[in-house]
């Protein structure tokens, strides 16, 4: 962690900001003295280059990538193909037809040093025929656009770092592969086919960063991500007329046995930390038939009829493996405890696993906080992970020694046509992220290499 040092802050009695600041005058107290003269070339390199990060910005934005908008992720990682090729790396596109996506692009610099794992996607939630499709300057400080934060900033945000360290005479000190993805908003199927090139980089680094934006806020990282399941209840009851409902031989019907099963679910899940479940779609009736791909379906019953079929489909989030595992089982036995004249079954498909929190992601955590004070920019904290959903660093985190995420550009609205980053963050974020790659180079992170799981 870095010493202590200084800071003025405005609201300070007046003879202390007097005080303080002849003593920073006089030289008494360098406000980034922990930063030596490398780490001072990284961050000027940085600011010079803010002009050209910000062009690039606004070429990527312009270009439609909605994830299944395929040649138009395509062209955005030709884009950055080019910028990082540019910069000495190796570029190769990963194509994505056999996982039904665009594809993604990897890049490579370095042969030796430490091995870092840098994460971004091309892919964003704003379809082809979108209203929402251009960059648009707000002001001074801020833009709008498709993907701006989410997450085209952090492409460029992780290519401005790298081209820092190489300002600076030490990328070559290093070992970067940088996998950014084309469908991270909306899976590719297989997921073992689709996630192929991002479980490879992880297998051969040591460390993950994540340039997504996490909750917007500069001062915070994601240190843990809850994981991202879909489930789905299929429910069956007695058909007969209502009149004879709750008869040992008629039963109570699906739609009854379906409400105790949310219910005690809710009452099961509901208070157990980082653990949601929600039921997105609930169907119950005579006759239904469920569009599953599409989310949807259509429903024939009558009030004096007894619910026949019932259908619900709804998502999981959880914080760890064994947290996952725990629900899974309680969902499956309070399910098995059946009404009379009705049965029901709960079936699991798991997408995003979760990020689970570390020893080493805290410790790395520690180090960017540290360099965040040494530029300036005061401490950064974890976000709670109720407020990080998942992401491409969720597949990857448990296979190296620590991973943090939300290093990427900041701002608001992601996912929605009022998507609007804050520039002021772009060359904080970069500065920070060079800077933490300029200290595992040199091995001055050090980090524990077990992992230790907290969330259960």
């Amino acid at each position: 962690m870095s010493p202590h040092r200084y800071h003025v802050q405005d609201d300070s009695p007046m003879f202390f900001r007097v005080f303080s600041s002849a003593i920073l005058a006089l030289g008494l107290v360098n406000p980034t003295f922990a930063l030596d003269e490398k780490e001072i070339a990284i961050r000027d390199a940085v600011t010079r280059g803010q002009g050209e990060a910000l062009a690039l910005l606004e070429q990527a934005v312009n270009i439609n990538s909605g994830t299944m908008n395929v040649d138009g992720v395509r062209e955005v990682g030709q884009l950055f193909a080019e910028a990082f090729s540019d910069a000495g790396f190796s570029t190769r596109w990963v194509d994505g037809e056999v996982f039904s996506r665009g594809g993604h692009l990897v890049a490579e610099h370095g042969t030796k040093g430490p091995r870092v794992l840098l994460i971004g996607h091309l892919d964003t939630v704003f379809a082809k025929d979108s209203s929402f499709q251009k960059f648009a300057r707000i002001d001074e400080d801020h833009a709008a656009g498709p993907g701006i934060t989410d997450m085209k900033g952090g492409d460029v945000i992780i290519l401005q770092a790298a081209k820092a360290l190489d300002a600076a005479g030490v990328l070559d000190e290093l070992q970067l592969r940088v996998v950014l993805t084309g469908d991270e908003e909306s899976r590719g199927r297989p997921l073992g086919v689709a996630n192929a090139a991002l479980i490879e980089a992880a297998d051969w680094a040591d460390i993950a960063l994540g340039f997504e934006d996490g909750d917007g806020d500069p001062k915070t990282v994601v240190t843990a991500r809850r994981s991202s399941s879909e489930w789905r209840l299929s429910v069956t009851g007695k058909p007969a007329h209502s009149s004879q409902i709750f008869r040992d031989d008629i039963g109570f019907g699906a739609a009854l046995e379906t409400a105790r099963i949310l219910d005690a679910w809710r009452v099961a899940l509901s208070a157990i930390p980082n653990l949601t479940f929600n039921p997105g779609l609930v169907m119950a009736g005579t006759d239904l038939d469920h569009d599953d791909s599409n989310t949807r379906g259509t429903v024939f019953g009558k009030n004096n009829v007894i619910a026949q079929t019932a259908v619900v489909t709804g998502g999981m989030r959880a914080i760890s493996p064994e947290q996952i595992a725990n629900a899974e089982a309680t969902m499956r036995e309070i399910a098995a405890e059946n009404l009379a004249q009705t049965t029901a079954e709960v079936t699991f498909n798991h997408g995003y696993p979760p990020m689970a929190p570390s020893a080493g992601n805290d410790t790395l955590l520690e180090y960017y906080s540290a360099i965040s004070e040494e530029l300036g920019y005061g401490p950064v904290v974890a976000v709670d992970p109720r407020r990080a959903g998942a992401a491409d660093i969720s597949f990857v985190a448990d296979r190296v020694e620590a991973a943090i995420d939300g290093l990427g550009l900041m701002g608001d609205g992601g996912h929605t046509v009022d998507e609007v980053a804050d520039l002021r963050t772009l060359p904080q974020q970069t500065q920070r992220a060079a800077i933490l790659l300029y200290r595992i180079a040199k091995g001055a992170v050090a980090l524990q290499k077990s992992r230790t799981s907290s969330g259960s």
